[in-house]
């Protein structure tokens, strides 16, 4: 497949969104702060929207209100570099179609499958996606039935991770390796979401692959959306934890990762197939185990970390398509996607 075309456009006022009320404000004000240099390094004009962790939406000092079917600021594109719930989830898309403006990125649905690992997982398994295996376990059914519930864990083995199942960057998830250690872990995690998943522990290599949506004109040439070459995630520590993901020094992306030709391959394509199947638009990273010629799929970010060091960004650099490029393609194709559903 050849890179997207790259042709300049006309210079778009874009409002960028940042922060947000979940646990990964600070992490969104990161991504939408580079966002916005990107977009201006294309020559668009940028106006900054915070939400804070009360929801209230500011520019500036100044409170925000909306009203249905007039737009947003009278912008051309917004660009909502939430992560997390609150923003990814398809709950800031549903607003943004209701007022009828060109957004950035997945729209509802699939904001809301991606940010689910369950039912993530459940869409994965009815298409026949290779992916770790995994329990869904909810707060209800595991305080009133527990022993089910752990038996259902227990037939995944040690060690096991459990994770909330709408929170992003790794943040709430722990490594079991006991057994006499999971009802405690379990309630800590339902602390952050009163649903959780569980994944079997999978070896292999760390593998990420950037996925960029493809214009109307490159669709019609047969180009599908645009696959980075896979990325090795290296780190120091036990696990991809928080601290390996944003604190210095705590991972390194190898390109080309240490995976054989075929397996790099498998992985290009159950990308693709992967954001297919949930309806993705625009851009996504999806997250793979690899182990000799097995690939597995771990799951999909509708909005990965987007700062110039993240490793969208990198993996989509290597594949020779620079950060300001990327943002710029990204508004092209939000505009595209609302002239067609109007």
């Amino acid at each position: 497949m050849s890179l997207p075309a790259t042709a300049a456009t006309d210079a778009l006022t874009v409002a960028v969104l940042a922060g947000g009320r979940s646990s990964e404000h600070d992490v969104s004000l990161s991504s939408a702060a580079a966002v916005a240099a990107g977009l201006l390094a294309a020559g668009h004009e940028v106006v900054g929207v915070e939400i804070g962790r009360d929801g209230i939406w500011r520019r500036g000092v100044e409170r925000l209100s909306v009203t249905p079917g007039e737009g947003f600021l009278d912008v051309d594109v917004v660009f909502p570099v939430l992560h997390g719930p609150f923003g990814e989830d398809g709950t800031v898309q549903g607003l943004l179609e209701v007022l009828d403006v060109a957004y950035v990125g997945a729209g509802v649905s699939a904001s809301a499958v991606c940010l689910d690992k369950v039912l993530f997982k459940q869409l994965m398994s009815a298409v026949g996606v290779p992916q770790v295996d995994s329990v869904g376990v909810r707060a209800e059914r595991f305080r009133r039935s527990p022993a089910s519930a752990l038996a259902e864990i227990a037939a995944l083995g040690l060690p096991v991770f459990v994770k909330p199942a709408h929170l992003g960057s790794s943040v709430g998830i722990v490594k079991v390796a006991r057994a006499e250690e999971l009802e405690d872990v379990l309630e800590g995690a339902f602390a952050h979401d009163p649903l959780v998943i569980v994944e079997a522990m999978a070896d292999g290599t760390e593998v990420e692959c950037g996925v960029l949506g493809s214009l109307a004109r490159e669709r019609l040439e047969g180009e599908e959306a645009f696959v980075s070459q896979p990325g090795e995630i290296v780190f120091s520590g036990e696990w991809y934890d928080f601290q390996a993901k944003y604190e210095p020094g705590g991972m390194e992306l190898r390109l080309p990762a240490r995976i054989s030709s075929s397996a790099r391959e498998q992985a290009r394509r159950l990308a693709l197939e992967t954001f297919s199947a949930v309806g993705c638009e625009g851009l996504a990273r999806v997250d793979f185990f690899v182990d000799g010629e097995q690939v597995l799929v771990n799951e999909l970010n509708t909005m990965p970390g987007f700062t110039p060091t993240s490793v969208y960004a990198k993996l989509m650099e290597a594949s020779g398509i620079p950060y300001p490029q990327v943002v710029d393609r990204l508004c092209r194709l939000a505009r595209e996607r609302h002239a067609r559903l109007t």
